[in-house]
């Protein structure tokens, strides 16, 4: 089980700050919330923040990229030091090669759906992928309501992990909360990304040790 801290919601004048601060509180995973403006309503980081953070935690750095066409800068993320990078099924037709684009890098490959897209869309990558982000919220913005139904679709990608001996981790971002995270485990993932629900806390180190304590 592992918490990867969304720096979507944290401080941007005091991003090594809020980095440096969740990594000693027991974060597992930096999550990078890269957005095009297109593929969704709004603008965050690109490649050049993933390299200013790099040299400042040893957590891998684990991006998901909400841009139309990834495959223009899978190669440039993976350059400025991301650890996992994920892409959307709904943002490229080439879902299969951008995947082959991500190993070749050397990178864990992860592969997203959003909440009205099926597992069906995504069964013939499953081999692939070492990660598999379900999206809880629709993407684009922090601080949204949790959709319980997305708990069915982490229930059938877990299954079908153990049906055929797959290893990749289930994720989940959007909503994440102590309450929240409980369902999404006993659904099956084991990676959860959290945002506000840390960062907007006056003490973020006591909400990443609710969201270890409500998966012990």
């Amino acid at each position: 089980m592992k918490i990867a801290p969304s720096i979507l919601s944290a401080d941007f004048a005091n991003l090594q700050r809020d980095i440096e601060f969740v990594e000693k509180h027991g974060a597992d995973y930096i999550h990078v919330d890269v957005m095009d403006g297109q593929f969704v309503p709004n603008i965050t980081f690109g490649p050049a923040v993933v390299q200013a953070i790099r040299p400042i935690t040893k957590l891998p750095l684990d991006v998901h990229l909400m841009i139309v066409n990834p495959e223009r800068f899978i190669h440039e993320f993976a350059k400025a030091g991301a650890d996992i990078i994920g892409v959307h099924i709904e943002a490229t037709p080439h879902i299969h090669r951008a995947i082959q684009m991500i190993k070749a890098e050397n990178v864990k490959a992860e592969v997203v759906i959003n909440p009205g897209t099926p597992v069906e869309a995504i069964k013939y990558v499953l081999p692939l992928v070492d990660q598999i982000l379900v999206m809880t919220v629709n993407p684009g913005f922090g601080g949204q309501s949790f959709l319980s139904e997305m708990a069915d679709k982490i229930r059938e990608l877990a299954k079908l992990k153990e049906q055929y001996g797959y290893h990749y981790d289930i994720e989940v971002d959007g909503g994440i909360d102590d309450q929240t995270i409980k369902v999404c485990a006993e659904a099956g993932a084991n990676v959860f990304v959290a945002g506000s629900y840390i960062y907007g806390a006056q003490h973020p180190e006591e909400r990443i040790n609710a969201l270890k304590e409500a998966i012990e």
